[in-house]
């Protein structure tokens, strides 16, 4: 039933949201936030201090009365889920405050409840003023980054107007981790570390985004001593692609190195405690191998099904290369038709490095004899291509291949344009009017 609900009120929040909310919003993520900042810090003449907030017991606090007010869905059964109350441990608790307890609706209306904190602070401030006081909103979740020219700016205006915002809401923000902080002294957001050297913005991974991430690693090694060293590899490389992958649009190649480097010691460790009475050689040929110009490389052969055998090896952090994010528009709306060629582009700038996705293409390719479905001349290198979906995504076109084509860009900006449609297989008249 909440996902019926949370169906309805998805477009809404969407067409409402504030341009710079990242968070539970559909092809929106850290890195868009992350990429904001970069934009609002990184020249000469951006601000210099931030307000780095943090609300206190966010999901656990919003006031339900001003969630029934201005929630836009049936009152009734919004207030019978926030009162629902929480079974723990066997005995049911109230719910006087904050979202369903795990319900898949509950982020919707976390948004909802913040929506408004960049505009209608940019409307309490002026437009022309905030501009010039260089006041700028970036939020996740509950986690938000607001930008200024000078901290008494924050201290004395924007820091007392988000907490009246809050306050209305039931919420506070966080006095352990709410501070006013120069970007020469820096800041942490979303993990990473926002700090500008020599007047040059570096964001890297933050120093306790890393210790956590280690002590994770850490544990699952300490926890596994006896376990086949292809199934340590197996429990570490999704925890090793998954660090690396979320830092890879930043400066994190130390970072990465750094952290190679103590999971190997670690590693190292693990593999003496197995055999106290051999010697070292005896251990590095067994658990270490040389791999391309790779010395020490934590490497087994594995047995497939089918019967062969393979190298298996450890995911090497430093080898992950250090890719720019694609910034999603703040003003793009995935429900918006018009915003269609939008979404598509911003898709397959995304997806094009990954390998199942060069296949998709290579298949559609395949498809269309390498031909542009709306002019029929031919897809190559030079003349590029777009990923266009027959079905629009904004209303609720799949993303399987019996519903993309491949058209040269210009073709594509033609059928958004002109209202034209084309369909499935090429060889069937593709050109028609929608």
């Amino acid at each position: 039933m909440q996902a019926l609900y949370m169906l309805a009120l998805s477009p809404i929040a969407e067409t409402h949201g504030d341009p710079n909310s990242y968070g539970f919003r559909i092809e929106r993520c850290t890195a868009d936030a992350m990429a904001q900042l970069f934009l609002c810090l990184s020249k000469q003449a951006s601000a210099c201090w931030v307000l780095d907030a943090d609300i206190e017991g966010f999901f656990d606090n919003i006031n339900h009365e001003w969630l029934l007010r201005n929630a836009p869905t049936d009152t009734r059964m919004l207030q019978q889920w926030l009162k629902a109350g929480v079974i723990h441990k066997g005995q049911l608790h109230a719910t006087d405050a904050g979202t369903p307890q795990g319900g898949i609706i509950s982020p919707v209306l976390a948004n909802l409840a913040l929506d408004g904190l960049e505009t209608l602070l940019k409307q309490y401030l002026g437009v022309a003023r905030a501009k010039k006081l260089k006041v700028n909103v970036v939020r996740y979740a509950d986690d938000f980054v607001i930008t200024g020219t000078s901290s008494e700016v924050l201290e004395n205006e924007v820091k007392p107007w988000v907490e009246q915002f809050l306050a209305t809401r039931g919420l506070r923000l966080s006095l352990k981790k709410t501070r006013v902080a120069h970007i020469d002294e820096g800041f942490d957001f979303l993990g990473w570390s926002f700090r500008k050297y020599d007047g040059t913005l570096l964001i890297k991974p933050s120093k306790k985004n890393v210790k956590a991430f280690y002590s994770k690693v850490r544990e699952v090694i300490d926890s596994h001593k006896t376990v086949r060293q292809g199934d340590l590899i197996r429990m570490l490389n999704p925890m090793l692609r998954g660090w690396a992958l979320y830092h890879q649009p930043v400066v994190a190649k130390q970072a990465y190195s750094r952290m190679d480097n103590r999971v190997f010691i670690k590693l190292w460790r693990w593999a003496k405690r197995r055999h106290p009475n051999k010697s070292l050689d005896w251990v590095r040929k067994k658990y270490f191998r040389a791999s391309g110009d790779r010395k020490w490389v934590f490497a087994t052969t594995v047995l497939e099904e089918n019967g062969t055998k393979r190298e298996f090896e450890l995911y090497s952090l430093a080898s992950t290369p250090i890719e720019r994010h694609r910034k999603v528009s703040g003003e793009y709306n995935p429900y918006d038709p018009a915003m269609e060629a939008m979404g598509e582009k911003l898709r397959m700038d995304r997806m094009l490095n990954k390998l199942k996705y060069r296949k998709q293409i290579g298949n559609l390719f395949a498809s269309q004899n390498g031909l542009c479905l709306l002019c029929k001349q031919p897809i190559t290198k030079e003349t590029g291509w777009h990923d266009h979906h027959i079905i629009h995504r904004a209303v609720d076109g799949g993303d399987a291949l019996a519903n993309r084509v491949l058209l040269h860009p210009n073709c594509h900006n033609q059928l958004h344009t002109r209202g034209l449609h084309v369909s499935k297989p090429a060889s069937i008249g593709s050109l028609v009017k929608a």
